[in-house]
């Protein structure tokens, strides 16, 4: 298990892969690229005859850079850090804020790759793997990755359930901007926001719903507090992506039962310090005034 800071401070539990796992996974990386480069050799030796030695030795050197380099960063780029091995045996490369990997992750641990792994025979990255706590090879620390294991049961954190006063405003909203990072950074913050000071909870808190705020449309009613507006669009996104996957007993509509502050714990909705200004004169008698603005609103 490895504490992993993302870029919005939150942390993040990653069980790590143990050295053996990655180590299986590699020799079947390996067999798989050894045998597709000896079908090559196999091919060329058939084209010997039409071909002269420079045209063979071109074909030959281009086939083993594509294997050897090529092949293993379009893998990884096409399933966001997964090979064949590692996807035999559950394994994923990520970065170090636990994101998906890109191509010029894929690229840097692969051009690592051929002097660490292939043209020391692995004895560089084996040492590098020992001599790291988090077992990276040299290819990780440059592109900012660490193998991950993805296969074992993790504590899911808690949904976020739909604030009721804002499922009407949260059925119309746009969210097809909105990137699966940015999504989980908002969760685990929601998760976690009781264990944060006042201060980082309010400066997170803001930040996390001025970034959702440039990628989503409409605004959110005024006066609506920050753990309120987040929770509506996670739940939100949540609802439209069960419908799209058509899962059994989600939501049609965007109506929702009132629900508990989210999460259904003490440590949430955050306890604020008391206020210090003396409380405020009891209500004169009457009925209370209806109202029809947003009941996060402040009072007029």
């Amino acid at each position: 298990m490895s504490d992993v800071v993302t870029g919005d401070a939150v942390v993040l539990d990653l069980r790590l892969a143990k050295l053996a796992s990655r180590a299986l996974a590699l020799m079947v990386d390996i067999v798989v690229q050894v045998a597709l480069l000896m079908l090559v050799l196999f091919l060329v030796a058939q084209l010997a005859a039409d071909t002269d030695d420079a045209a063979g030795a071109a074909i030959l050197l281009v086939s083993y850079v594509g294997l050897v380099l090529a092949f293993p960063v379009t893998i990884e780029t096409a399933t966001r850090g997964r090979s064949l091995g590692k996807l035999a045996f559950g394994l994923r490369v990520v970065r170090d804020d636990g994101g998906p990997i890109r191509f010029r992750h894929a690229f840097v641990r692969g051009l690592l790759g051929v002097v660490e792994i292939w043209m020391t025979f692995g004895a560089v990255a084996l040492f590098a793997s020992l001599a790291s706590a988090k077992g990276k090879r040299l290819g990780d620390y440059l592109a900012g990755t660490v193998v991950i294991r993805e296969r074992l049961p993790v504590k899911a954190l808690p949904v976020a359930p739909m604030p009721a006063p804002l499922a009407g405003w949260a059925a119309g909203l746009d969210l097809s901007r909105v990137p699966d990072d940015l999504a989980l950074a908002a969760r685990q913050f929601l998760s976690r926001s009781g264990e944060l000071s006042p201060a980082a909870r309010e400066d997170m808190g803001s930040r996390l719903v001025a970034a959702l705020r440039s990628v989503t449309a409409p605004a959110p009613p005024p006066g609506t507090p920050p753990w309120a507006y987040l929770a509506a669009v996670l739940a939100e996104r949540r609802r439209r992506e069960l419908l799209r996957l058509g899962a059994p007993g989600a939501p049609g509509t965007a109506t929702y039962p009132p629900t508990p502050a989210y999460p259904p714990t003490p440590a949430y909705p955050p306890t604020y310090p008391p206020p210090t200004h003396p409380p405020a004169p009891p209500p004169l008698a009457g009925p209370p005034p209806v109202r029809t603005d947003n009941p996060f609103a402040p009072p007029g």
